[in-house]
């Protein structure tokens, strides 16, 4: 019931009834109070005369007998005369003589009395429901006769006269009380009659009013409302319904539909790029079409990349196949729009590349007014991430202002999401070519060269077929690099590549091991036939010249060395080691040369081996392992922030780099021992400088599976007072490939220690996109080689460029490697690349350099 009540009086009817009833009710109860205090102050007023009319009426008729000589006889009687005349009025007169003047007994005085006889002033006083009137009796002419002793004016006493006053009565507020009743039903019943009648002109206009935009569901009914001028009956209502038509116009041009924004928030759902999305970027499109269409009427959807400097190409993913004719007309219009873009007038436009999204139904036909009115366009003046450039819709959606505007968002959020899946796709085919690739070369690269002798070890074992490698050095290539720099040399290394691959068989096997080192593996050859081709070789490249930047013409020579399986080794290590061995022989010969081990020169080749790993043991034994930190500086700003750990041997007065004998180590099984007593005498070190910086550690891969290694060196950065924020592992990436399992593990537990992991030499492996989308990199090294050529050869450059916008989109640092000079910087600087390293920022010292 209360509740009823509630709702009545929060409506229209109820708030004009109560309106209505409580505006008269405070009138009615105001006028009534008013008349009521009103009426009893004038009754007050006349009593009030009345009284003072009587007791002057009385006290002129006592006065008059007194004068007239009468005693005190007549006095009572003219008093009794005038109770008896007003019985409801006068209730006591009373005589008071100054005494002395009579012999009769005074009457206690009061005080107001005695104030009367010494001013001779009447008063009037009122007590209670009684008013009092004191008149002074002052000697007259009359009075001299029986008072000869009195003076003429003298008081000879007072005349004390008290009046009731009338009350008003308990019925005259009675019939106040029953008037009130009456006339409060009255402005009732009155309030009843106008809200019915209100009611009913409210009712009318207010159904009018919801009829008119009760049919108002959604975004898409703002064309169907009807919003014509209507009379509801009260200017109000006109005047409101006014304001909501103008409100509805401007919503037109702003609102959007909660289905749209769903979507988009959906669509942004979809930045989260897995492998699968990257292995198919095509069947992502599609399904993106098909995940449109529920809110966009989508037909087509087109996307423009550019390949090359002035080429494009141009892809359109239909949702179900159109027909010959729309697909010739929608090409037709597409190339006229691209032709009129000033962007892209006088570009090559590559032949069109059609994709069905759903092969299941038939596409409308398209009229070219259709396509040319539905279509919406969002082509760039410079390409964004994968070389996009543009993006369209094809939609019926074109023909609605509304969600007209809405497209534009969404496909701007389609070209950044395309883009990118577009771009890590064509990245990560870079990364995979080049990761088994020499950019400069195109030959096999140092990864892969072991990764096909191993192979090529086990398949000769299982056939019982002997196979060969050839070692090759370019002679006095440095003389050429310093001479005419190393855009001459790289240009020259190529040359070299070409003349080795037409020496070799078409199964034989090339690979650039590094800087001017190259290696052949030959496939079933013996001795004699690895000795032939090395001689083809030699031969090939001596009548080989190429002209300098000068106008001179450059000619080199190799030195080549042999080593034949099973004669030489059995296992790749040995194999590279004593052809290795053989070319640096053939360089000791004269240069020019090829040699091949006699057995003499196997059992030399072995026992200097086996030298190092002695030499290596004292080493670790008597604490001669020794800490060398690289700086790393902030591109931009030249700030070193971050120091390289490098691992050296003090041998006397000489410093062993790694490279002499780390490899040694690591077949020995005592590298992670290594980087123990090197980290911990870096520790040291750190606390004793007070560096406050980053330090990069380079781990070998036994460190993978020594369980405890992050653990151990958790405790030596606690010891030692050094965060585990500050240091970041370093694994080089030709060493991880076999040990993704372990790597993964290891990575782990690094991140639960709080260290950071990078990845170093990152390019030149041939898993480079695995790495950094199995394991949380937080830091990547880019290939030094890259680096070092990238000013000289757009491979290098374009593959950097790849790294650092794949790098940047997954929120991973990049330091760039091998910086040898001040336009390496620069460029590695304008490239975006967060840190620089190498000989020009500064070369490796035992001390740390803090700024």
């Amino acid at each position: 019931m209360r509740q009823l009540f509630i709702g009545f009086f929060r409506t229209l009817k109820g708030f004009v009834f109560t309106a209505i009833v409580g505006v008269a009710a405070v009138v009615f109860i105001g006028a009534t109070f008013a008349s009521s205090v009103l009426y009893e102050h004038l009754l007050e007023s006349r009593n009030l005369d009345t009284s003072q009319e009587i007791a002057s009426a009385n006290f002129n008729s006592i006065y008059q007998a007194l004068r007239n000589g009468g005693g005190h006889k007549q006095v009572e009687d003219a008093a009794l005369s005038a109770k008896y005349t007003f019985a409801t009025t006068i209730d006591q007169i009373t005589l008071y003589p100054i005494p002395g003047l009579t012999a009769r007994a005074v009457p206690s005085v009061p005080d107001a009395v005695r104030q009367t006889w010494q001013n001779g002033q009447p008063s009037t006083d009122k007590v209670g429901d009684q008013m009092r009137y004191i008149y002074p009796l002052s000697a007259q002419q009359e009075c001299l006769r029986c008072h000869s002793e009195a003076r003429g004016g003298q008081v000879l006493g007072a005349l004390d006269i008290r009046h009731n006053l009338q009350k008003v009565t308990a019925q005259a507020r009675l019939y106040y009380v029953a008037l009130f009743l009456v006339l409060g039903l009255m402005v009732l019943l009155f309030a009843l009659a106008l809200m019915s009648f209100i009611g009913r002109r409210l009712n009318r206009s207010v159904s009018l009013f919801r009829d008119k935009v009760g049919s108002f569901d959604s975004i898409k009914d703002f064309n169907a409302i009807d919003l014509s001028k209507v009379d509801f009956g009260f200017h109000e209502f006109n005047q409101a319904f006014d304001h909501v038509a103008a409100l509805v116009d401007k919503i037109k041009g702003i609102a959007v539909d909660k289905d749209v924004l769903e979507f988009e928030i959906r669509l942004l759902e979809k930045f989260i790029i897995t492998s699968d999305v990257v292995r198919d970027w095509r069947e992502f499109i599609n399904n993106l079409l098909i995940d449109i269409n529920p809110i966009i009427d989508a037909y087509a959807l087109v996307t423009i990349f550019r390949t090359e400097e002035e080429a494009y190409e141009c892809e359109i993913f239909w949702r179900n196949p159109p027909s010959e004719k729309t697909v010739q007309l929608f090409e037709a219009i597409l190339r006229k729009q691209l032709h009129d873009h000033p962007y892209f007038h006088g570009a090559t436009l590559l032949p069109l590349t059609h994709n069905i999204a759903n092969q299941e139904g038939a596409l409308p036909e398209l009229s070219s007014q259709d396509i040319e009115l539905q279509t919406k366009t969002l082509l760039l003046d410079t390409p964004k991430i994968g070389g996009i450039v543009g993006i369209g819709v094809q939609s019926t959606l074109g023909e609605c202002n509304v969600r007209h505007m809405v497209i534009g968002s969404i496909l701007s959020t389609l070209l950044n999401l395309v883009g990118s899946v577009k771009a890590i796709y064509k990245y990560t085919k870079d990364l995979e070519h080049y990761a088994t690739r020499d950019p400069l070369t195109d030959l096999y690269n140092q990864r892969m060269f072991w990764e096909l002798l191993g192979y090529e070890v086990g398949r000769a074992r299982r056939h019982e077929q002997p196979f060969s490698i050839l070692m090759l050095d370019l002679d006095n290539f440095k003389t050429v690099n310093d001479r005419y720099g190393h855009h001459c040399g790289d240009a020259l290394l190529q040359a070299f590549g070409g003349v080795l691959q037409s020496a070799v068989r078409d199964g034989d096997l090339l690979a650039r091991y590094g800087g001017d080192e190259f290696c052949v593996i030959l496939p079933e050859a013996s001795d004699m036939q690895a000795h032939m081709v090395a001689q083809r070789i030699t031969e090939l490249v001596e009548a080989f010249s190429m002209a300098g930047p000068d106008g001179n013409k450059i000619k080199v020579t190799t030195s080549v060395g042999i080593a034949v399986f099973p004669q030489h080794g059995d296992n790749p290590k040995d194999l590279f080691l004593v052809a290795d061995n053989m070319m640096y022989k053939a360089k000791k010969a004269g240069k020019n040369a090829v040699a091949i081990p006699s057995g003499d020169e196997m059992a030399e080749v072995f026992r200097q081996a086996g030298e190092k790993a002695v030499m290596i043991q004292n080493a670790l034994d008597e604490q001669k392992i020794v800490p060398f930190f690289q700086p790393i500086c902030k591109a931009d700003t030249g700030e070193v922030v971050i120091h390289e750990l490098l691992m050296r041997i003090e041998l006397g007065d000489q410093i062993v780099a790694a490279n002499e004998f780390i490899e040694e180590a690591e077949s020995m099984g005592i590298a992670h021992k290594m980087d123990y007593q090197l980290i911990e005498k870096a520790f040291i070190q750190i606390q004793r400088q007070g560096y406050q910086g980053i330090l990069f550690v380079n781990l070998s891969p036994k460190a993978l599976i020594v369980g405890e290694f992050a653990a151990r060196v958790s405790h030596l950065a606690q010891q030692y007072g050094i965060a585990p924020q500050r240091i970041v592992f370093e694994i080089t990436e030709r060493e991880t490939v076999r040990n993704l399992t372990l790597l993964e593990k290891f990575v782990r537990d690094v991140k639960l220690q709080g260290f950071s992991f990078a990845i170093d030499d990152f390019g030149s492996g041939y898993s480079s996109f695995q790495y950094i989308k199995r394991f949380p990199v937080d830091y990547i090294k880019i290939e030094g080689e890259f680096v070092r050529n990238m000013l000289h050869d757009e491979v290098y450059l374009a593959f950097i460029k790849s790294i650092v916008t794949l790098a940047k989109e997954l929120k991973i640092k990049t330091v760039a490697e091998f910086v040898e000079d001040a336009d390496i910087l620069a460029a590695v600087s304008a490239l975006g690349i967060d840190y620089a390293q190498g000989y020009h920022i500064s070369r490796p010292s035992p001390n740390i350099q803090v700024n």
